[in-house]
This record gives C-alpha cells, structure tokens and sequence, in this order.
C-alpha cells in the first residue's frame, strides 16, 4: 500500500515512496483495502466555503426590499430625504454588476498568490463595509459607493469560490458540491426577502452585516485547496488538507496527492496568461463552453428578476401581497436549489440544463404574454393567476440548471496554471452582461414589459441550441479526463 514519506522540517526536498504490498507474515503478503474517504468532510468545506455565496445572496435580493422604500413619497423609512427617481432606481440596481466586473481580474491573481481561502475571507470586507455606508447614506450617491463595493465582493465570491470547491472535491461528488453554490444564493436572497418588508431599513442593514462575519468565523476553520499547496510546493500542508478532506491516513490519500502533485507540476511548467486560453485548443473550447454557459444565465433575465420581484407582482396586480408573492418564489428558489446537489451527479449536468433551458423560455414568454393582454386591455380575469406560477416555475428550472451548473463547470473545465485567469474572463463576462441587462430593463420595461421577457425568453431557447451541440458532459469524469475530452484525447 503506498505511503508518503515524513517530511524533515529543515528545508530538505520531500518525496514519495512507493510500498506495494503490507507485510503479514514470512513469506505471505496481502493488499490492504483501501480506506474510505469520507465525503461528509468535502461537503463540511464546501458548505462552510458557500456561505460567501449566502452573503452574495443578500446584495442581489436586497434591492427588491429596499427599492419600494426609497421609491416611496413617505421618505420616514428611507435613508435620504426624498424618492429616487428611475434612472437612480437603474444605477443602484446595475451597479454591483460593475463592481462584480471588475473584481475577478484582481481576485483570481490574489487566489494564486495568497490562495483561494484568504481571497474567500477577504470578501466580507467589501460587505460589511457596504452594509456600513448603507446605514449613513445621506445621499444617492452613497447608496452608489455602496453597490459597487458590494460588486467587489461578490466578484471575489464568484470567481475563487467554484475553484475552491472544485479542487477539494472528488470526482463523484463534484457535481453536487459545485450546485451548492446557487443553493446558499437563493438561500441569502430568501433571507432579505423574508425579512426585509417587515424591519425598518436601518434593521435590514445590520441583519445582513452579521452575515460576513459568521461566515469568516466558521470557513477560518477549513483547510486551503491541497492544489493551491501543491502549486506553490507546500507538500507537506497540501497532504494535511487532503487528509482533513478526505478522513483518511496519509497511506490512504497518497495515490491522490501524488495524481494532484503531478497534475499541477505538467500545469505549472509554463505559468497560464489570457492568451493562453486562445493558443491551446482545449482552453478555447472550455472557455467558450463556460462563458456560453454564463451569458445566457444572465441574459435569462434573472438579475431582473430578482432585483425586482415585488416590484413586477404590484405592476402584475395578481391580488396577492407582492411582499408575501415575493417570498414564495424566495422559498420555491431555495426548495428547488436544494435539489440540484441530490441529482446533478446522476442526471448529468447537460441533461438538466437542456430542461432548464427549455422550461424557462416557457414560463418567461407566458408572463410576457399576460403582461402583453394587461397593456392591450383584454379581459385578463381568467388569466390574473399566470404571474405567479409562470415565475415559479421559471425559478424551479433556472435553482436546478442555468444557477448552479454554469458555475460547478467553470470549477472543473480548466487546468491548473489557468484556472485563476479563465475564472476571471469568465466571471466579468457574466457580470458584464449582468450589468447590461438590469441597467437597460427600465427603459425596455417603460415600453411594456412583455418586451423584456419575450427576449428573455428568446434568448433561452438560443441556449437550448448551445447546450445541446456545443456543451460536453463532465458527469463523472475526473479533472483530468476533462482535460483529455477537450483536447481530442479520449481512452
């Protein structure tokens, strides 16, 4: 059975040492049995990792709370001393995608110098001091600052958080410990939604301030990514971490140390640059598969939607309290999120995007339709229920496809010495359009609203085309084997 020899803490070179077999008795041997690895640990990390994500939750959600208070005339639960009007409603909505933009290409050098973690627990930083500048904002262009230093964060969250995950992960988990992911989004969004109509503003602020914190207290606990150790020579503590892991001896974990020893030495022969994801084929058909993925996340309108839920339930005027109508499609995103890591390592991951894809521009072309016979005047009585279920099931398949999924790929689609600058073109290419979108839907919303979701809707069946002749399964294949299917290689 093979075992990793001790390292002398004199600066000496380490190594590895190959044992085959356990010695019994003169002259008989036997196989050890492999030591289980137990999995409860991985997902212990990466839940403890997805609470940023629940922070990332609370900036997108907490504009569909707080919108109705800054728009209103009675300025007493407001910060500032009057309404804000449309185009400031369009920059403070948008503007977090700017942040977000801009963020990755800072965040995914930092994950390679000072690793995944330390990026990770540097992001509350951004949040508790946006939440802080919410709490004195005076005037609009506070409420500014604070959404795009809120962006940073999230771009932080967004681009080391799927690395991380991916890298502690094994291979038949992977599927489901990267959908977490969209699990605590929705999770943090719930949370704002929950709370937010009912507490005064200044409440909400400190409600989402303590998040950032607990999530550093609980994640200072976790180990790094052995392959961020690996990369940088620390066998010694990469060994550590993939024994916490996995919950095995160093004999147990040694064929995986000496696998991500040798993966990230190949990777790490020549440092990966931007143009590196051009040059070799393998990195221009992940990324194109990757950033695909993520522009028609958010040209799927779900920025929109979320940053403007109970505001389309009172322009729907279904009959039901927009706040109440709000929070159960907060509960059904969080129910249907919660799915997505029980079956994203059966179904496949191109299976579930292909319904996603699908679904979705079902459910967005009914809600434009029925916003379409508001505007025209027909009778819509026996029609006033379609707002609510059409969104429901629009969040259903987006929490079980187009959410968590284009982000548990862009995890497990790069090798190592590319990894950071992919995460960061990819990252900004997501937060980019995100940007375009929630800043452009007022004006296309003022035209009627039916627009906007009839070309939301368009736009996902553009995706169903994509994912089913453009996308590659990675269900089961090891980082390795991805690595080998984009580059033509196949066993």
């Amino acid at each position: 059975m093979p075992s990793i020899s001790r390292e002398e803490q004199s600066g000496v070179q380490y190594s590895y040492t190959e044992v085959s077999t356990f010695q019994i008795s003169e002259g008989n041997t036997r196989n050890m049995s492999p030591e289980p690895v137990k999995s409860g640990r991985i997902f212990m990390a990466a839940v403890a990792a997805n609470l940023s994500a629940f922070v990332v939750g609370t900036t997108l959600g907490w504009t569909s709370p707080i919108g109705p208070k800054l728009k209103s005339e009675d300025t007493s639960d407001s910060p500032l001393s009057r309404p804000i009007t449309s185009d400031e409603d369009a920059w403070i909505s948008s503007l977090i995608a700017v942040g977000a933009l801009v963020a990755p290409f800072v965040a995914g050098p930092m994950a390679d110098r000072i690793g995944r973690k330390w990026v990770l627990l540097s992001s509350s930083l951004f949040f508790v001091l946006a939440f802080g500048l919410n709490m004195v904002a005076s005037e609009v262009w506070i409420l500014y600052m604070s959404r795009l230093i809120q962006g940073f964060g999230v771009g932080f969250v967004m681009t080391v958080q799927p690395m991380y995950v991916g890298e502690i992960s094994t291979d038949n988990v992977r599927g489901a410990t990267g959908s977490l992911m969209q699990l605590f989004i929705v999770g943090g969004i719930l949370y704002v939604y929950a709370i937010g109509p009912y507490v005064s503003y200044q409440a909400l602020q400190w409600c989402c301030i303590v998040v950032p914190v607990l999530f550093d207290l609980v994640f200072y606990t976790m180990p790094e990514s052995p392959y961020f150790f690996a990369g940088k020579g620390r066998k010694s503590e990469a060994l550590k971490s993939l024994q916490f892991l996995r919950g095995q001896s160093p004999e147990g974990v040694h064929d995986e140390m000496a696998e991500i020893q040798a993966n990230v030495e190949e990777a790490m022969a020549s440092k990966g640059t931007v143009m590196d994801l051009f040059k070799n084929a393998g990195n221009r058909r992940a990324l194109f598969i990757c950033a695909g993925l993520i522009s028609f996340q958010q040209l799927s309108g779900i920025n929109v939607v979320l940053f403007n839920s109970q505001s389309i339930f009172t322009s729907a005027n279904t009959g039901l309290d927009p706040a109440i109508a709000t929070i159960i499609i907060g509960c059904v995103q969080v129910g249907s999120s919660a799915l997505t890591p029980l079956v994203a390592d059966r179904l496949g991951r191109k299976v579930m995007l292909l319904t996603s894809s699908s679904v979705m521009s079902i459910g967005l072309a009914a809600l434009g339709a029925f916003f379409y016979m508001q505007l025209v005047k027909k009778d819509i009585s026996s029609v006033v229920w379609m707002p609510v279920p059409a969104l429901i099931i629009y969040n259903i398949v987006y929490c079980t496809g187009f959410g968590p999924l284009p982000w548990a790929v862009l995890g497990e689609m790069f090798p190592a010495n590319i990894k950071s600058v992919a995460s960061s073109v990819v990252a900004s290419t997501c937060w980019t359009l995100g940007f375009l979108v929630t800043f452009f839907y007022p004006s296309l919303d003022a035209l009627g609203s039916y627009y906007a979701f009839w070309l939301f809707a368009g736009c996902m069946v553009v995706a169903f085309f994509f994912v089913l002749l453009v996308v590659m399964e990675t269900k089961g294949l090891s980082l390795q084997e991805i690595q080998d299917r984009l580059n033509g290689k196949r066993n």
